[in-house]
């Protein structure tokens, strides 16, 4: 696309937005309610959440780059990119928020069958169908290829057994994609990537709570669940060959770490005006740190930009996502921290109308799992040092 061509729907992007996103679309994220997660149960907090969310699903725009055969806008990359940075401009927050966007989808466009696709990702787009994560397993978290939930191949159809944990949402989810053991002879090449719904017969959940007292977390238990190996024409239960599932769930893991570090700019925007401002006169050291955040952040930013540029033409070095969710959770980390600090006293309230319930000290409590969700920090510095340094093992 020309620059002429891009400046053009950049104009068109622009008008659009204005005419379209709602004042309040247009505010800080204040608590969970202001995010729009789609499913068979969900409701809207407000008309507004609900206009946006239907003019961006209408338009193609809860997955701009999908192609429009599976509910996107066909955007280019560059195309997207405008229409990100269009978005940031006004503070317009995502019309939808999914583990479907942001996880399965991109391993369903890379692996799926076209049936998967049509069926999953145009429910996905349109809000319909809410997703859950099962990885993770009391025995088998950073060793997530040690898991042991089993599928036991009854002809027509799985019998799975076994537990997850830390599986966000899943009390909420419609539907989870999940690693199953399939071959217990074979670590690697024994499991599969499968899809069914957390309304089956065997499926219970249990909230995990948290330091911060809230429970995004649960533990996920299977008991005789019966999996169907098909749900029609061209729609297997598994994504990808029976027995190969770790190939899906590697590329996955890549997605995930590059959500969860926010490198779209999610997690990481500028803070230091908006603190002085709020809490008035700021302590010079804290001033000094604040400033220098800001420049990190920036920086985060465009390296954030450059990644996902890369990634997108195929030229990302196979562990910059370790990279990426390493960076990006830390100075997640260091915004909370900073917030804190300014807070001064009030943050540390727990309850008070002030601070909506305690919102700073509990968002606060609640990134210190940042560095533990979708693989630790230890793991990713070591990922990063024997793959991308290239330093010896110990």
């Amino acid at each position: 696309m020309s620059d002429s061509a891009l400046e053009a729907f950049r104009a068109e992007t622009r008008a659009w937005l204005e005419a379209n996103c709602p004042p309040e679309m247009r505010e800080p994220v204040r608590d969970e309610d202001d995010v729009y997660w789609g499913g068979r149960n969900a409701t809207f907090k407000n008309d507004a959440q609900k206009a946006w969310f239907e003019v961006c699903r209408d338009k193609g725009y809860t997955v701009p780059a999908w192609p429009k055969d599976y509910g996107g806008a066909g955007l280019s990359p560059a195309e997207a990119k405008v229409l990100r940075e269009e978005m940031t401009r006004i503070g317009a927050r995502p019309p939808l928020s999914s583990f479907g966007i942001w996880m399965l989808g991109p391993a369903l466009l890379h692996f799926g069958t076209e049936g998967q696709k049509q069926r999953f990702l145009n429910e996905i787009a349109r809000g319909e169908i809410r997703w859950c994560q099962g990885y993770s397993e009391p025995g088998s978290g950073s060793d997530l290829v040690s898991l042991q939930t089993y599928g036991e191949d009854k002809g027509d159809h799985w019998v799975v057994n076994g537990q997850k944990v830390w599986t966000s949402y899943a009390d909420k989810a419609d539907w989870i994609f999940c690693l199953v053991r399939t071959d217990k002879d074979n670590k690697y090449q024994g499991i599969t990537f499968m899809l069914y719904d957390m309304a089956s017969e065997g499926v219970a959940t249990k909230p995990i709570l948290l330091i911060s007292g809230n429970s995004p977390f649960c533990e996920t238990f299977f008991d005789d669940v019966k999996v169907p190996k098909s749900y029609g024409e061209d729609v297997p239960a598994q994504v990808g060959e029976v027995n190969r599932g770790w190939d899906v769930a590697k590329y996955l893991l890549g997605h995930e770490r590059e959500m969860i570090s926010g490198a779209d700019g999610g997690n990481t925007g500028t803070i230091g005006a908006a603190l002085a401002r709020a809490n008035g006169d700021i302590d010079p050291v804290l001033r000094a740190e604040l400033a220098q955040f800001d420049v990190d952040a920036l920086a985060y930013g465009a390296m954030g930009e450059k990644f996902l540029d890369e990634i997108k033409v195929g030229k990302a070095h196979p562990a910059q996502p370790n990279m990426m969710k390493y960076a990006g959770t830390e100075l997640n980390k260091r915004r909370h921290e900073l917030m804190m600090a300014a807070g001064g006293s009030t943050a540390l309230e727990w309850d008070s109308e002030e601070t909506g319930g305690g919102k700073p000290s509990r968002n606060w409590l609640r990134t210190k799992a940042n560095s533990i969700e979708g693989g630790t920090s230890e793991v990713m510095l070591n990922v990063i040092s024997k793959r991308i340094l290239d330093l010896p093992g110990a």
